[in-house]
């Protein structure tokens, strides 16, 4: 399937990979429709930052992908469905479940749906490899048991089989892409290298909760160029699939920061606390990928080393500073401070409001079920996929 002319929606447009997804569809000719969770501010999410040049090429529609009504408005026409709108955030998941059915599970239904009236040729659905759990054996292939930890991976193990049950059921075009922790420019400080590098640019301590952990990281251009990968493989190689992204190489967290150092070219020094560790039981201790399948079916593979992408990291942090709240790193960006308050303060999360831009955009509206968090600190913050 070529992208280029083709008609695609993008769910979770205004979230940190869907973004960067739909900027790398416009460069590819797609006539590209973005969805993001409607708000009343009129809040288009990481869609606003992109340069005006891309933007202008995106149809931008705002809803709730819950909302099954909406759900068919917003895919008639198209072709391609990349479905990436979900809550994220792991420790709010602790406190709120239900948000999380809600949105990853019965909006994954609605959008389901909606594709299979719409007819589309292929509908792109993005998991997550937090629903590995730690790893029986690495690197992790597609065969490896599932074994939710967290209330959100449970949601996104859910919702993963509500899709394949479609493709099996109904014949669905469904493919399922399974990204490993993506980094990179425009992330939010919810995840652990924009935790990282946001501190450490101000020359302070690193707050940190468990070091141990280790994850497979994967540059946000190589995750976006996997989506597309799925989406123009041959049907018959890809449709009812599951497949990984990853590098194939794990580092912990604690060697982490210290390659961020080394880029940074000073020693950095870590302070932990209890308080922001998971659960004993629902911390995932070990993530690292094998994406053979991936290369074998769609000719994918990640171009840029971590150390590259640290690089590029940094540079857009740093010149991004009221983006990523350099300098006011107060654990702020918590979905416990903004969803669930009486938990922040008993952590010692000190809550700001987000900052937002206002624009108009198409009345005619449906989307995303996205928020922008901001960490508590806990590796369930910083070890979210994106």
């Amino acid at each position: 399937m070529r992208l280029n002319g083709a008609p695609v929606l993008v769910t979770g447009a205004g979230g940190f990979i869907g973004s960067h997804l739909a900027a790398a569809f416009v460069r590819a000719g797609a006539k590209t429709r973005a969805l993001v969770h409607y708000d009343a501010r009129g809040d288009w999410g990481h869609l606003a930052s992109l340069p005006n040049d891309v933007l202008r090429d995106i149809e931008v529609i705002s809803g709730d992908v819950r909302d099954r009504v909406f759900m068919r408005e917003a895919i008639r026409g198209r072709k391609v469905v990349f479905h990436l709108a979900a809550l994220i955030g792991i420790p709010y998941s602790y406190h709120a479940a239900q948000s999380y059915v809600d949105t990853n599970v019965h909006g994954t239904l609605s959008v389901l749906e909606a594709c299979r009236d719409g007819g589309v040729e292929r509908l792109v659905h993005t998991s997550t490899s937090e629903v590995y759990g730690t790893a029986q054996y690495t690197p992790i292939d597609e065969h490896h048991p599932l074994h939710a930890q967290s209330p959100y991976a449970a949601t996104k193990v859910a919702a993963d089989q509500l899709a394949y049950s479609y493709f099996a059921a109904f014949a669905l075009p469904v493919v399922i892409v399974r990204p490993f922790n993506t980094y990179g420019p425009r992330q939010s400080t919810r995840a652990v290298i924009p935790t990282i590098v946001t501190q450490a640019i101000t020359g302070g301590d690193i707050e940190l909760g468990n070091l141990k952990p280790v994850r497979d990281f994967l540059f946000v251009a190589d995750t976006a160029a996997g989506f597309m990968a799925a989406a123009q493989a041959d049907p018959r190689k890809v449709v009812g699939e599951v497949i990984n992204l990853g590098t194939g190489t794990g580092i912990t967290v604690g060697d982490l920061v210290d390659l961020v150092g080394k880029l940074l070219n000073r020693r950095l020094i870590v302070r932990t606390g209890k308080a922001r560790f998971r659960p004993d039981k629902s911390e995932v201790q070990r993530l690292i990928c094998d994406a053979a399948k991936a290369r074998r079916l769609t000719r994918w593979q990640p171009r840029t080393t971590l150390e590259q992408g640290l690089r590029r990291t940094i540079e857009w942090i740093t010149a991004h500073r009221d983006h990523s709240r350099v300098g006011r790193y107060q654990s702020e960006d918590c979905p416990c401070v903004r969803f669930f308050w009486p938990v922040a303060r008993a952590r010692g999360c000190s809550p700001s409001p987000p900052p937002f831009r206002s624009r108009w955009f198409r009345s005619m509206t449906f989307p995303s079920s996205r928020w922008s968090s901001r960490n508590c600190g806990t590796t369930a913050c910083e070890n979210s996929p994106s």
